[in-house]
Order: structure tokens, then sequence, then C-alpha cells
């Protein structure tokens, strides 16, 4: 409100001199006036006054020409240096302070805009008017409409200032507001208090911004909310071009949507109309409502899952561009995984031959003809139709032979149905398929009465003339409809997707992640992780070439590791890592807790157990091996597809033994939502070691350890009595003799293999 002011003392000052010099108002001419000589008063009729740069007229005038101040009735007319036009019922004017008060139907009118209202107060040297019993004002084009209770017009530089129940009409939106300044000249509006901009399907709040009611671009600095249906996005500052499609938002912006439970923060975004893109970065990350909770403070928060990157992209597509994860699932006992999608390519390649050879099978001929034993007989109405064309059409031909009934044609045999037309006459119309009805041209109509004729003579003996079938034109003429494609509703349903890139963290409390990628589709409830990805979720970690995780019901469902997977796994401080490799990693959750695991591929492990004897260690190579867990720890393991084993126990075990492309990345684990908010955890340095010391164990950096060898495989297990395929553990320990010892992966560095003899 102060800039305000300043801005109206800056106007109003340079015109205090101005206005204290006065000028006498002169009476032009009339048709007719009476002068009061005691009082100096004169009545007028037909007046015009002439005031500076001003003409007045009117009806009828009283001029009080002491006090240079006149009222004017009716038809009131003011026009100030031909671009400015003031009309009204009713005039008060003071010359002296260059004032004029207007009543009753006042219009305002200047190259750019017109202004009505009821009562209206000008000042004709600041060019100024003003209302404050509701008023409006409409631009040229008639595109801007506004009205309000209290307003301001500045002629001079075609602003307006609107105060309270201020209300914008525009093609576009619709514009209401506490406070609001427009100018007519460059369609500028700017918002001094609590604004709402409604469009076509969406809504602004602001509290301070601008408007442009042409161009469609907008500012907005204070409090800002946009809102379209279930979306909404906040920001410090907005900034949109509508006709480019354009929109950035700027410091602490939220984005929103109930509909799908996302959550999109970050201090940078643009946004993209034309393909409902948004894009974020500096501090970007993005949260997704599941079905979880965890107790904090004794009291069950929702457990989201929060995704941070570099960059962010949140967009809406059609789903059918989209190739969708399908969810794993056990066909028959321990068969998952690969056999899901190579048995769905099957089915859809079965699908797609059996439609061609169905294109390529000549069609069946209709059989309907044969069926047929005898043709329907014809009713009263249709025999009386008969006769009277047989009638008419023996008057026109010249013949005397009767024709009291219907040919006895009807009654042949179908085979002679089938080559002529006349069926189209004596078989109802709806007694043939559509398929056998064909257009006649009109030059073959001739034709068709001659075989008609011909064919009646030669089976019935009666001469029947020329005469043209009655066929029903909508019938023979209506065109075949072309063959067209059925509507497919999954061709318009659009479906939210997430793009993350550079830097991807992960967090949920039962599971963390990090990658380069990430791809994440609301249709499949499936994120997909590229570039080395990493997932943790309780002592395990899985990595491999991609990851997927698939939800159900807002629930971790499945887990795919595509392509070099391995898994570690510890228990508690313990230094011993259970490990396992393979091709194709498949899991199955319950109530967000691995359950079971499949691993296929040239699958290898390495676990350990401990029981009253001491410690074991078990080692296996497979086609297949399946996990079960229960309460978070592995329950037991079993080998589907030729396996091999080998068993250790106590002082057999090496002090560390590792699977070839063994990692362990720990420090890289968020902990929290906010090392998603934050960014990367600080990565830790190794020192180098010092090449005086002796040489140790090397310690797990995440690198392979040097020196070691393959673990030995063996073909000795104990396989399960129902199923000799299965392999059940612990392993028995095989005896020596049929160990490869080449094949032994063991640190040599520290621990000496042994004699196997």
């Amino acid at each position: 409100m102060q800039k305000l002011r300043f801005f109206f003392l800056l106007i109003l000052f340079p015109s205090i001199l101005f206005a204290q010099e006065k000028s006498k108002v002169n009476l032009i001419k009339s048709t007719s006036m009476q002068v009061d000589n005691k009082k100096n008063i004169s009545y007028i009729k037909n007046p015009t006054f002439k005031h500076d740069n001003a003409t007045l007229s009117c009806d009828s005038a009283v001029f009080y020409i002491d006090l240079n101040y006149f009222e004017a009735f009716k038809n009131v007319h003011i026009n100030q240096a031909d671009t400015v036009n003031i009309f009204s019922d009713l005039l008060n004017y003071d010359g002296n302070k260059k004032m004029a008060h207007l009543i009753n139907n006042v219009r305002m009118v200047d190259p750019t805009s017109v202004l009505t209202t009821n009562i209206l107060d000008y000042d004709m040297g600041l060019k100024i008017g003003n209302y404050i019993n509701g008023g409006k004002i409409v631009n040229t084009s008639k595109e801007v409409t506004i009205t309000s209770k209290k307003g301001w017009y500045f002629a001079n530089t075609n602003d307006a200032y609107f105060r309270f129940n201020v209300d914008v009409v525009t093609p576009q939106v619709n514009i209401k507001s506490d406070t609001l300044v427009y100018n007519t000249a460059s369609n500028w509006t700017f918002f001094h208090g609590p604004t709402n901009i409604k469009g076509k399907d969406d809504n602004l709040y602001t509290e301070n911004g601008a408007y442009n009611t042409k161009s469609e671009n907008a500012l907005f600095g204070k409090k800002n909310l946009y809102t379209q249906g279930s979306r909404s996005l906040k920001g410090d500052s907005l900034y949109y071009f509508g006709k480019q499609g354009y929109g950035k938002a700027v410091k602490n912006i939220v984005f929103m949507d109930t509909e799908d439970n996302l959550v999109l923060r970050g201090q940078l975004g643009e946004y993209y109309k034309i393909d409902e893109r948004i894009v974020v970065t500096k501090n970007a990350y993005v949260g997704v409502g599941t079905a979880d909770s965890i107790l904090m403070g004794g009291k069950k928060i929702p457990d989201s899952l929060w995704i941070g990157a570099d960059t962010l992209f949140a967009q809406m597509v059609l789903q059918k561009t989209l190739k969708l994860i399908p969810t794993p699932v056990i066909l028959k006992d321990n068969e998952i995984g690969a056999e899901t999608e190579k048995e769905k390519k099957e089915k859809e390649a079965a699908k797609a031959a059996a439609a061609a050879a169905a294109k390529e099978a000549p069609k069946p001929k209709s059989t309907t003809a044969k069926t047929v034993k005898k043709p329907e007989k014809l009713s009263r109405k249709e025999r009386k139709e008969a006769e009277k064309a047989a009638k008419e059409a023996k008057e026109g031909a010249g013949l005397v032979a009767p024709v009291s009934k219907p040919p006895d044609s009807v009654k042949l045999k179908i085979d002679s149905v089938k080559k002529d037309s006349l069926t189209k006459v004596l078989v109802k119309k709806d007694s043939l398929p559509p398929l056998q009805q064909k257009t006649i041209p009109k030059d073959s109509v001739k034709t068709v009465a001659k075989t008609i004729v011909k064919d009646a003579v030669a089976k019935n003996g009666i001469p029947v003339p020329a005469v043209k079938t009655p066929i029903t034109k909508g019938a023979l003429q209506k065109p075949l409809a072309k063959d067209s494609l059925p509507f497919d509703p999954a061709d318009t349903v659009r479906t939210r997707t997430i793009k993350a890139f550079h830097n991807v963290r992960v967090f949920k409390s039962n599971l963390q992640a990090k990658s380069d990628s990430l791809f994440y589709t609301a249709a499949d409830s499936t994120l997909r992780w590229y570039q080395d990805p990493i997932i943790w979720s309780e002592n395990s970690q899985q990595t491999g070439d991609t990851i997927y995780v698939q939800f159900k019901n807002k629930r971790i469902n499945t887990l795919q590791v595509l392509k070099n997977g391995f898994m570690v796994n510890t228990e508690g401080d313990s230094t011993k890592f259970n490990q396992v490799k393979g091709k194709l990693f498949t899991g199955f959750f319950s109530n967000g807790e691995l359950r079971t695991l499949y691993v296929d591929g040239n699958a290898e492990s390495i676990y350990y157990t401990k029981d009253n004897s001491g410690d074991h260690m078990n080692q296996m190579i497979s086609g297949r091996i399946k996990f079960n867990f229960l309460d978070k720890e592995l329950k037991d393991i079993m080998s589907v597809k030729d396996n091999e084993g080998a068993y250790s126990s106590n002082n057999e075990i090496p002090k560390e033994s590792h699977l070839t492309g063994f990692i362990w990345k720990p420090e890289l684990r968020p902990l929290s939502k906010a090392d998603i908010i934050r960014g990367r955890p600080a990565k830790k340095v190794d020192k180098p070691a010092d090449p005086a010391k002796p040489k140790t164990t090397p310690k797990n950096t995440g690198k392979t350890p040097a020196g070691t060898k393959a673990i030995p495989p063996t073909k000795n297990t104990t396989t399960d009595s129902k199923d000799p395929k299965k392999t059940i553990v612990p392993i028995v320990k095989p005896t020596a003799e049929k160990i490869k010892a080449d094949s032994i992966k063991i640190d040599t560095t520290k621990v000496p293999v042994k004699s196997l003899n």
C-alpha cells in the first residue's frame, strides 16, 4: 500500500501548481437562455461550454457565473482533447477545481477502454476518474472485462487501479482478486493481494504477481499454489509463458498428485504443457506412498518410498507406448523367472501363427441355400403386389394372358433359385445372409428381367412379360461398410512415469538402493534400476546389471536381478559373508519381507551355518538354487538342477572366501530420508598400503580380494527322496577323492591349501 501511495503522490505532485491555476468556463452557444441578474445565474437550453481543452454539452444547464460552476441535465457529453469522451445523465462541474461529478449511466470512453458506472468523479486536469459504488472497464477489443467495488482510472497512462471484489474475465481465465492494477494498453495485470486465477480446468492462487491477458505470460512471487484436478504445484516464484506452454518454478518446489499418492520436491523446476512433463533439479527428490507403516514415537506413520537424483522427470504418457514388466510367478514347482517370459512369447507366436493361417484359409461357402428345402410361402399382401406388378407389366407389353397368381417358379429347386434374382421378390428380405446381397447395376436390370421370363416359361409354360423385378433400393444400393479396427479404450489410457538420472538414491524402511538411473511407472508399479545398481534390505546387499522391484497393492511384491546378479548377506557383526551369484534372481515378498529367492543360470553360493560342533561353510554350484527365508533370516536352501557342492567345518574354513565378483559397499547405503535429500554420502578413500609392512588379509573394501580361487565343486550331494533333482543342504562332507583340487578358490596368502588325501 505504501508503494501505491507513493505512486499516487508522484502523479499528483507535478499537477498541484497546474490545478491552482484558475480559468473561466465559457458558454459558446445555446438555443435559449434566461438570466437572473440578482444572483447572476443563467438557465440555458442546449448549451455548449468550453473549458481549457474540453468541450461540455447537455440538454439544459444552470450556470453559476460567479462561482465558475454549472449543473448539466440529460445527454451530458464531455470531450477532452478529442481522446476522452464521458457521457452521463447529470453533471456538476466546478471550473475552479476542474472537477466533474457525473451521475447515472456514466460511460467514459478512451482509445483503449470503456468505463461504466453510476457515479464517477473525474479530474479534468489530471485526467483521473474514480468510482466508489461499483464499476466496470472493458477494453476496446472486448476480450477483457474488469469489475470491482472501487476503482481509479488514469487516462494519461492507461492504468486502472481496482479495490475490493475485483473480477477479471478473459477468454482464457477468470481472475478474482482483492487488489489489482490493469494497464489497458499493455494488457498487463498486477496483483497486490489474495488472487485466484481460474482456467478451464485449473486454478492458481497468489498474493503477488502479474499476468498478461493477451500473451498469457505470468509471474508470481508470494504464496503461490497451482492446482489442476488431483495435481498441485507450489514454489516461491513461478513463471509461465502461456502460448509456449512452458513454465518455471524456483525455490522450495512441491509437486503433489493425490491420485497417484506422489510428492515431488526440489529447488528448480520446469514444466512443459504439450507433453505434461515436469523436470526438477537441485536437491530433487520424490516420495511415492505405500501401504506400509512404521512406528515412530509410539505412533504409526506411513512408510513412503523416497527417490533422490540429480535430475527427476515426471510425465503423463499413453500407457500403450510403454513396455510393461510382467509379474513373475511360479508356473510349477520351482519353475519361475525366464520361463514366464518365454512362455508368454510362445503364446504370442502361436496366436500370430493362428491368425495368419486363418487369413490364408479360403472362406467357407454359404450353405444357407442348401439347407432350405422349400421357399417360404408368400403372404396375401405380397401375393397381391406380385399380381399387380405382373398385370402392369403385361399391359405395358401388350400381352393378353392373365396372371391370376404368382408363377409356380416359387416351387423351383434351390439350384435354380440361386441362379436367378427372382428370389429377391419371393424370399423374405432377411432369409438370405448379407454377404449374398450384391448391388446390381442399372444397366443389368433388363438382363435380369429377361432371365426371369425365360426361366418362368421353361418351368411353367406360362408366358410372363419382361418386367423389372421390384427390388428394394436400400438393400441393393447400400455400399458395404469399410473394414475398421475396433476401438480399444486402452489406447487412450494415460499413466504417470518417473525418470531419475545420475546419483539415484532410494530409501524406504525395508529397502534402500543406489544406481545411475531409474524408471518407474504406475502402470505396472515397477521400479527399474540401471547402471551399477545396488539394493540393500536388512542385512543383505544385491547387485546386478539391471534390477526390478515390483509393487502390488502398494507393497513390495517381487524382485528381479537381471545378469550378473550377486547377493551378499551377513548376520550381525559377523565377518563371514553368505554369498550367492547367478544370471537371474527372482524374489517373492510377503508383507514387505523376502520369503523366497530363486537364482538361475550358473548359480553359485557360499553360506555359513553353526551348531554344537562348530562353524560350517557350505559351497554349491547348481543350475537353480532356491532360498527360503523366515523372520528375516535364511531358513533353508535347495538345489534344484545339476548340483555340485562342498562342505567345510571349523579349521578347514578359510578366513575369507569370496565368489568372483564379490562386492560389499555399506558406506554407499542411504540410512535415512535426509541422505536422499542432501545427496550421495561422502566416499571413503582407501589409504595405500605401506610396502614396508608385511602383507595382511585384505579387508572388505568392495574389490575382489587378491589370491582367491574357485569354490570346489563336487557331485556327491544329499538328494530329496521325492525328487532326485532337488538337493537339500547342509550337504554332507564329500570324499576327498572326488574333489577337484584345481578348482578351489581360497585366500592362499594366509591359509595354506591342505592336502586332500
